[in-house]
C-alpha cells in the first residue's frame, strides 16, 4: 500500500525520504481486484446512467499493482426482490458470485446487485421486473406468497428476464417432507405468529454480554463466555464476536498486544473455548494501512501501526502464545468472510475437536 498522497499531510522533505511502496503478492492483488469488481465498484469510467459506487482510496490501493492490463468492461446487473428484508436473496447470490471472481477479474467485468425489500404488492413487483428488462438484468426473488411468486415468474417470462425463484423449491421440498401446506404468509404479515421464546432472549443476553466483553474488557468474566477469540489487532475479532453472538453464543475477545501479557484468566478457562485468529503478514499490513488512512493519522503513527517489522513482531508474539497453548484451535482468517470463519469456529466448538469420524452438526429447534 502506498502511504503517499493522504489528504491534509505535507509532502515529505529530503530529510525524511518517503517509505517505499509496498509490493503485495500478485495473488493478493488479484484477490483484491476481484472483490472490488464483484462488489460492483466503478473502476474506470461510468458505463451508463445507473448510479455506481465509486472506488475509494483504500480500494484503489488494493487494486493497484499488477492489474494495469485489465480492461474494464460494462458490468451486468442482478435484481434481488423480496417480500421481507432480502437477507436470504442477498447472501445466496453473494455466495454464488464468489465462484466467478477469477472470471470477473480476467474479463475486467463487474456485477451490480440491486436489492428491493418489502415488495408486497403486485403492481410494485411488475414495475421492478420491467426495469430489470430495460437493464437486461437477471432477477432472483424470495416471495413467500405463492400468488406473488407466480406473478414474478410470469412477468419475467413475459418481459424476457432470466429469473430464479430461490425460496419456492425450498418451501415445496419442506411441505412435501412434512406433509403439510405452507402458510404463504410473508414475514411481516399480520397473521404471522411472532413468539418471544427462550431462544430469542438467549440471543439478546448473548449480544449484551459480547458487547461488554469487547477488546479484553472485564477479563474476570472470561469463564462465563461460551467462546473466546484471541489475536492481534485487525484480525476481525469484534465483528466476528458480534456475528456469533447473534446466534446465541456469549463471546469474549482478547487482543494480543506486544509487550502486554494477556490476562491470567484466559489461561484458566477450558482450552476448547479459545480460538486463536491467524492471518498472513502482508494481508494484515494492508488492512492496517487502510485503517490508518481512514483515521487520517500522520506518517509516523501509520508506520508505528502498520510497519512491516512491527506487524511481523506482533504476529511472532501471538505465535509464541499459541505454541504454549496447544489446546486452543487456530483459525486462519486470511481473505475469509466473517460467515466462513464463524462456521468453522462453531463447527469446532460443537465438535469439541473430537477425533472421531462422526459428522459435527449445529442443531436448532423451531
Amino acid at each position: 500500500m502506498d502511504s503517499h498522497g493522504v489528504s491534509g499531510h505535507p509532502e515529505p522533505d529530503s530529510e525524511h525520504p518517503p517509505t517505499p511502496k509496498l509490493k503485495i503478492s500478485a495473488r493478493l492483488n488479484r484477490w483484491s481486484m476481484a472483490r472490488a469488481l464483484r462488489s460492483g465498484v466503478k473502476i474506470d469510467r461510468p458505463i451508463h446512467n445507473t448510479p455506481r459506487r465509486q472506488v475509494t482510496e483504500e480500494k484503489a490501493d488494493n487494486i493497484d499493482g499488477g492489474c494495469d492490463d485489465v480492461e474494464i468492461t460494462a458490468g451486468k446487473s442482478i435484481y434481488l426482490v423480496s417480500d421481507g428484508t432480502g437477507w436470504t436473496a442477498e447472501h445466496s447470490v453473494n455466495a454464488a458470485l464468489g465462484q466467478f471472481e477469477d472470471f470477473m477479474l480476467n474479463r475486467g467485468s463487474f456485477v451490480n446487485t440491486h436489492l428491493f425489500s418489502w415488495v408486497e404488492d403486485e403492481e410494485k413487483l411488475i414495475e421492478i421486473i420491467k426495469q430489470a428488462a430495460k437493464e437486461k438484468a437477471m432477477c432472483f426473488y424470495t416471495l413467500a406468497n405463492p400468488s406473488m411468486s407466480k406473478s414474478a415468474k410470469q412477468a419475467c417470462d413475459q418481459w424476457g428476464v432470466l429469473s430464479v425463484d430461490i425460496l419456492g423449491p425450498i418451501i415445496e421440498g419442506i411441505a412435501s417432507h412434512l406433509g403439510v401446506s405452507p402458510s404463504g404468509l410473508t414475514r411481516g404479515a399480520p397473521g404471522r405468529v411472532k413468539t418471544l421464546n427462550d431462544a430469542y432472549f438467549k440471543r439478546i443476553e448473548a449480544i449484551e454480554f459480547t458487547i461488554k466483553q469487547d477488546d479484553g474488557t472485564l477479563p474476570e468474566n472470561l469463564s462465563k463466555a461460551d467462546i473466546i477469540l484471541v489475536g492481534v489487532s485487525r484480525t476481525g475479532k469484534t465483528p466476528l464476536s458480534t456475528y456469533i453472538a447473534q446466534k446465541g453464543y456469549k463471546v469474549a475477545n482478547v487482543p494480543f498486544v506486544m509487550g502486554v501479557e494477556p490476562p491470567k484468566t484466559l489461561f484458566e478457562v477450558e482450552p476448547r473455548k479459545v480460538f486463536g485468529l491467524k492471518i498472513q503478514l502482508l494481508v494484515l499490513q494492508a488492512i492496517r494501512r487502510t485503517r490508518a488512512k481512514t483515521l487520517g493519522v500522520d506518517r509516523e503513527a501509520e508506520n508505528n501501526y502498520s510497519g512491516f517489522d512491527l506487524v511481523r513482531k506482533e504476529l511472532d508474539f501471538a505465535s509464541r502464545i499459541y505454541a504454549k497453548n496447544p489446546g486452543w484451535a487456530l483459525i486462519d482468517v486470511t481473505n475469509k468472510a466473517i460467515e466462513e470463519t464463524a462456521a468453522v469456529i462453531l463447527r469446532l466448538y460443537h465438535d469439541g475437536r473430537d477425533t472421531s469420524n462422526s459428522v459435527p452438526r449445529i442443531s436448532k429447534r423451531y
